[in-house]
């Protein structure tokens, strides 16, 4: 879907769109449109439920006086109340009342913005969440009328502002974040036995194109650095294990990076410890931490951020096969730490205990974020509306959370202690790979935690977000590409501040 931004003007037969405050006053444009309908809005208002509310929508069709066949209202709440969040769910519930439209599609941002929100990225939020709704991933859809449906779809939308220079350049960044959050989705959509682990490796590389610098390596490579306890969840699969290492330098050679290690299970049949089958075909999405900082780092080197920043991605697929880890098997791990693996199913934080220790050892960050779909139980007590935030740092902590409320990304910081720890303390190795159900995301912390050293450390179990995750304004995809926007304003915020 192309998107253009334009001046405050009467636009041509098609579909008109304003954005209306909660008090449903209407002013500016919107006014004298009313008055060219000869009041015919403003009593359609008063006749219907609307009232600006953010969220809702009225349409109203072939009013006289005006060219455009329908005119729709989108509701953004109290004006002091007023986000970037409404906005951009604003932006995605017109695409989602308009989307398979063939006409030409405008929406009025005139008015739609606060003390704390600038006209022109006021509409530039509209534009983005409109964008994110576009989204679609259609590709193995062969029938034709699901190809009919595809060339139905919405192809272009104007954003009409009085502040049309200053929204397209609050935009550009934001183009940039929705191809990166559509890359995102498209690996947690892909099917496993198409995103294989090299596959997956090769779509990270061509990334360079944006100068990323991309390492890969492979089993032969991590066996030399003593990575026992990734390669261990790998074994029993066909498929090659990768560590992928992404690099930004984008900051003054001399600055210290950031880094974010991403768990890229592709597919997580449990190992031995097999799942239940049924779900078992949504374990292709086991990888979506690692989707998420693959699409961090193609904000940061698409939009040329002023920041160093390391991207590192454990890549395997867990399969049950004669040559599987068993229950009962010690690992070493890359920092020499002995593992007992009591359930092949508690793979996520194998591997990422040798990512995380790669990455520490290796580039000494500031601080480290991993993330992954690691543990049910963090759904058990989140749901699907937040990720369970654990922290090593108070501070890093805190930018998360504040992060996320100004993303949409939401993050519940959850405990960690002595107590937990102990729980996975094991009788014939270093540790023990899961301490059982009760508390299961907390011990599942505990455990990454004795891989980060001192190094400043957050844990994001993103298991309820970053699939199968409710439906929203600007998301209908099973994959949601959760994450991309919560650590670029992280790294706004705590690095390039």
């Amino acid at each position: 879907m192309n998107i253009s931004f334009a001046d405050v003007s009467l636009t041509k037969p098609g579909v008109l769109a304003l954005l209306v405050c909660e008090d449903s006053v209407l002013s500016g444009f919107a006014a004298d449109l009313d008055r060219k309908a000869d009041g015919a809005i403003k009593r359609a208002i008063k006749a219907s439920s609307f009232t600006g509310k953010s969220g809702s929508i009225l349409e109203l069709v072939a009013l006289a006086g005006i060219t455009a066949h329908r005119t729709i209202l989108i509701g953004i709440g109290k004006r002091a109340e007023l986000t970037t969040t409404i906005l951009e769910h604003a932006g995605g519930d017109l695409h989602g009342r308009i989307g398979k439209t063939k006409e030409a599609v405008a929406i009025v941002v005139d008015g739609a913005h606060s003390a704390k929100i600038e006209p022109g990225e006021a509409a530039a939020r509209v534009a983005f969440g409109a964008a994110l709704r576009s989204y679609k991933f259609d590709k193995y859809k062969t029938r034709a009328k699901d190809k009919d449906a595809a060339d139905a779809a919405l192809k272009s939308l104007t954003i009409m502002t009085k502040a049309a220079t200053a929204a397209r350049k609050a935009y550009a960044p934001l183009a940039k974040m929705t191809e990166a959050i559509y890359f995102a989705r498209d690996l947690v959509n892909e099917p496993a036995n198409v995103l294989t682990p090299v596959e997956f490796a090769k779509r990270v590389r061509g990334l360079s194109r944006l100068g990323l610098k991309i390492e890969v390596l492979g089993e032969a490579q991590m066996r030399k650095l003593g990575m026992g306890s990734l390669l261990g969840v790998g074994q029993g699969s066909v498929q090659e294990s990768q560590l992928v290492i992404m690099r930004w330098n984008g900051g003054k050679t001399t600055e210290k990076p950031v880094a974010f290690v991403g768990k890229g299970v592709c597919f997580d049949t449990g190992g031995i410890s097999i799942k239940p089958a049924a779900g078992m075909e949504d374990m292709k999405g086991d990888m979506g931490g690692a989707a998420a900082v693959a699409g961090l780092l193609y904000t940061l080197a698409a939009r040329k951020a002023k920041v160093n920043a390391i991207g590192v991605l454990g890549l395997v697929e867990n399969m049950p096969d004669g040559n599987a880890q068993r229950p009962g098997d010690i690992v070493t791990s890359m920092s020499g730490q002995t593992i007992e693996v009591i359930n092949t199913d508690a793979e996520g934080r194998l591997v990422l205990a040798d990512a995380l220790w790669y990455t520490q050892k290796r580039f000494k960050p500031k601080f480290m974020v991993d993330l992954a779909t690691l543990t049910g139980a963090i759904m058990v007590a989140l749901g699907k509306e937040y990720a369970g935030l654990f922290a090593s740092d108070d501070k890093l902590a805190s930018q998360l959370i504040e992060a996320g409320e100004a993303e949409g990304e939401k993050v519940w910081r959850m405990p960690m202690g002595p107590a937990y720890d102990k729980m996975i303390e094991s009788r014939k190795a270093d540790m023990k790979n899961t301490g059982g159900r009760d508390g299961g995301s907390i011990s599942a912390a505990q455990f990454i935690k004795r891989f980060v050293n001192d190094v400043p450390w957050a844990h994001l179990d993103v298991a309820g977000t970053a699939m199968a995750s409710p439906p929203t304004s600007i998301n209908q995809s099973w994959g949601s590409g959760w994450g991309v926007r919560i650590l670029n304003r992280l790294v706004e915020d705590y690095y390039e501040a």
